[in-house]
């Protein structure tokens, strides 16, 4: 979010908590955004596990079958006694694909922003893989930067699927590579989900699916604001818009206000214009030679591609020190 020039709120919040100082940072700033890091509380967890059933939306589906369908070429990249990091688990239901292919990996360790729900699906992943050592992290993934004690003697490898790597800035993506790389060690191996470049049709509807859950998702991260935050969003005043912006290649979601009015963050108050938006989030889309130059450019070699022509699966190799 580096575009956007952040101004101070009037009498700001102290803040109590990165997630406070943050809204009040993305709110007084022009244009206006939130991270999109912070869709994912309980409820937005439990949101965004929908959107990955709806028809519409296709990219877990093509992700799931690809990884099914070459679990054992990508477990066979994995070192024998080894740990397998995943930045971002979410629901694991992917890592479990690849985690029943790969006997050489010993220790699991999904880093989730969202520690409700990371406990919870952690829970069940020690009942259905009760020979693997699961070490939960609750964090932001972008501020790791060293793999957990549990795990600092094994060689290590990552895990990065559901095409996250095209909600960060290119420059951003580059960033995260390299602390990947620097957490993982030299030669280790990257597994990573990137969605591709297709009809802005198909986008379209992936992002506004017609049961509207996405909607729900977008919208939920204001009633989080009032919830921990104890803010008077007015949810019904505010509408989800994602659409395709061709000339850098990504689907934007934003949050507009359908009518001028002010809302109340603790000792700030926000005004907004009629249809002035809130940019909540970006996926950046990628050819296959687009994602390898931008994985050169961060450390990495590739080593594989795998497509059904919709989404891909990369598995990329830290160059040598």
């Amino acid at each position: 979010m580096s575009t956007r020039s952040a101004l101070r709120a009037p009498r700001p919040i102290e803040p109590a908590n990165e997630f406070a100082a943050d809204v009040i940072a993305g709110l007084t700033a022009k244009p206006k955004y939130l991270r999109p890091k912070y869709f994912y509380d309980l409820t937005g967890s439990g949101l965004f596990d929908r959107i990955t059933q709806l028809p519409e939306y296709y990219p877990t589906r093509s992700e799931l079958a690809l990884l099914s369908q070459h679990a054992a070429e990508i477990a066979s990249l994995f070192p024998p006694a080894s740990a397998l990091i995943e930045f971002g688990s979410g629901s694991s239901r992917k890592a479990r694909i690849v985690l029943r292919a790969a006997a050489s990996v010993e220790a699991y360790v999904p880093v989730d922003i969202s520690g409700d729900f990371l406990r919870e699906d952690a829970a069940r992943l020690r009942r259905d893989f009760p020979h693997l050592t699961i070490i939960p992290i609750a964090a932001d993934f972008t501020t790791l930067t060293a793999p957990p004690a549990e795990i600092a003697a094994k060689p290590r490898s990552g895990f990065f699927p559901g095409s996250t790597i095209g909600n960060f800035e290119p420059h951003e993506a580059c960033a995260f590579m390299r602390r990947a790389g620097q957490i993982l060690g030299a030669g280790a191996v990257l597994i990573v989900g990137v969605d591709l470049e297709k009809s802005p049709d198909i986008l379209y509807r992936a992002y506004n699916d017609a049961e509207g859950v996405t909607a729900k998702f977008n919208l939920n991260l204001l009633a989080r604001i009032n919830r921990e935050l104890g803010a008077n969003f007015d949810l019904a005043a505010f509408e989800h818009h994602a659409f395709y912006n061709t000339e850098r290649h990504r689907i934007e979601m934003h949050l507009a206000s359908i009518r001028r009015q002010k809302v109340r963050i603790g000792d700030a108050t926000i005004e907004f214009r009629a249809g002035e938006t809130i940019h909540t989030e970006n996926s950046y889309k990628y050819s296959i030679e687009s994602f390898q130059a931008l994985a050169r450019g961060s450390g990495w070699s590739p080593l594989k591609a795998w497509t059904d022509s919709l989404f891909s699966v990369h598995a990329l190799r830290m160059t040598a020190d």
